[in-house]
């Protein structure tokens, strides 16, 4: 069973994804949250999989709220999704980087919504890779980006091949599948990419990626 925590100032969103996610058998709303505060308060109290995180709330925003979220080692295995607009992209990258999961826009559609929960909870891709890459890429391409440093000297030529795979969206299967490995090898590379650069999902994976200048933006569109 996937635990949901919702964190939204507004009642009737909070009312409309509970009512979408509680439709499925796999998945169950444990908590809901109007500003960031309760947010994390109750993310330590529930212990949730999956946290779907408002950016604008009072208080303490989504931003701050994430944060706290991932550094608190109770919580390692929650991930944390960004609810958005496309208005709001520099929150949106500025998320990422501190170490939500990946995000979903306000109006997406309920199958989306609960494939990306679904998707995040186990931690085996990005949500809407397509999208995401190009946030991540518009915004990382305005940061000044330093040489790799010395944990990305550690990765093998067929790592950081995987890398650039992982930061172009791809799954485990679909890089097995460019790569002509098996999945479960896919998935121990990815593994030991996340363990030698010390990132706590794929999506960090993606943004150090970008950050350290190892994949470019817009190199696979």
């Amino acid at each position: 069973m996937i635990r949901v925590l919702l964190a939204d100032d507004q009642t009737l969103v909070r009312a409309g994804f509970r009512s979408i996610l509680e439709g499925e058998d796999d998945i169950e709303v444990v908590g809901e949250a109007a500003d960031g505060a309760r947010a994390v308060r109750l993310a330590g109290e529930l212990g949730p999989d999956v946290v779907l995180m408002d950016i604008r709330m009072p208080e303490l925003d989504g931003l701050e709220a994430t944060r706290r979220i991932v550094a608190d080692g109770r919580l390692a295995a929650t991930k944390v999704i960004i609810l958005t607009t496309f208005d709001l992209d520099d929150y949106v990258y500025g998320a990422l980087r501190a170490g939500a999961g990946g995000f979903l826009v306000k109006d997406t559609e309920p199958a989306e919504l609960i494939h990306g929960v679904r998707v995040v909870a186990r931690g085996d891709a990005l949500i809407a890779p397509s999208v995401t890459r190009r946030l991540i890429s518009e915004f990382a391409g305005r940061v000044k980006r330093p040489e790799p440093g010395p944990e990305f000297n550690g990765l093998t030529e067929r790592e950081r091949e995987v890398l650039t795979l992982v930061a172009g969206g791809l799954s485990n299967d679909e890089i097995a599948a460019r790569l002509v490995l098996s999945p479960a090898t896919a998935k121990t590379h990815v593994s030991r990419i996340m363990t030698k650069l010390h990132a706590r999902d794929r999506t960090q994976l993606v943004v150090l990626a970008y950050e350290a200048g190892v994949v470019t933006p817009g190199w696979m569109d």
